[in-house]
């Protein structure tokens, strides 16, 4: 990976009249990383992805993309391929004549067909996009977004509506990218895809940061947990636990090996059946979740 990053974000901010969108965001993003840009509703993420693509002037701030900035869309654009969450087609045109435009438009070069096999769309090449599912339309989407193989790749919520043998298939297309080079920036609500996949997470809230790093990171800021249930009275737990209602019971932990193995003892040696025993470390959606408690 280059020492010089593809995007790079210093103290930017974005203010709609009195509304203050972005506050003072600065990051930077890799050659050939993944980033995963999260947030809840109205944290800022779409302006940001929208400053950084070209789409809106910052307040203030510095915005550069392969070091210049996103509005000199001709030495940018070519370099950049876009996947909205919702890319507006013309209905009339078919699946062949929309890849086809958006190549041109973006000038990038790729040969139509090999694109449209990439995407699994060979076969609808000559369908209009008004008789196209949901989900075809989104693997169009994708197919104008890797065409001609851009440098940087950002993806809206690129699987919302597949199913996944197509969400398996289009992040085999990612990997292969950014085997090529590729670097890549994801926006989801499908956390457990942005925990298997990115390399680093910037979690926004109410416009700046609330934690950025790798998801290992970020998940050891909060215990992990053993949740069982009891079905009788029983002596002492070995550990502290919180109950929560009818005989069930969570023990929050940084030591998740140790207290388990402690009370996986402690039960034998009572003779104590832990009833629905899950245990497992704090995974990047019980991260977003404690946003809520800040």
């Amino acid at each position: 990976m280059s020492s010089t990053p593809v995007i790079d974000v210093e103290r930017l901010n974005l203010s709609y009249g009195d509304f203050h969108a972005v506050k003072d965001l600065s990051f930077q993003v890799g050659r050939g990383e993944l980033y995963a840009l999260l947030g809840t509703n109205g944290a800022g993420k779409t302006s940001t992805l929208e400053t950084v693509e070209g789409h809106r002037a910052p307040t203030s701030g510095t915005v550069r993309v392969f070091g210049k900035s996103p509005r000199d869309r001709h030495a940018v654009r070519p370099r950049m391929g876009i996947m909205l969450q919702e890319s507006g087609f013309s209905p009339d045109l078919t699946v062949r004549e929309s890849v086809r435009l958006i190549g041109r438009l973006t000038r990038r070069t790729d040969r139509v067909e090999r694109v449209l096999s990439v995407v699994g769309l060979t076969r609808k090449a000559g369908t209009k996009v008004s008789q196209l599912s949901g989900g075809e339309k989104r693997r169009l989407d994708f197919a104008t977004a890797v065409y001609g193989t851009p440098e940087l790749i950002f993806l809206d919520e690129p699987t919302t509506g597949l199913d996944i043998q197509s969400r398996d298939d289009l992040w085999d297309v990612v990997d292969k990218l950014r085997e090529d080079g590729s670097t890549v920036v994801l926006t989801t609500h499908y956390l457990e895809e942005a925990q298997q996949r990115a390399d680093r997470v910037g979690l926004m809230h109410k416009g700046s940061f609330y934690r950025e790093g790798t998801v290992s990171e970020l998940t050891r800021l909060l215990p992990a947990a053993i949740r069982f249930s009891l079905a009788a009275p029983v002596p002492e737990l070995p550990l502290r636990a919180t109950g929560e209602g009818e005989g069930k019971f969570v023990v929050e932990t940084f030591g998740l090996q140790k207290d388990l193995h402690t009370l996986l003892n402690w039960a034998q040696d009572h003779a104590v059946e832990l009833r629905e025993l899950q245990a497992g470390p704090t995974r990047l959606d019980d991260v977003f979740r404690s946003l809520g408690n800040d």
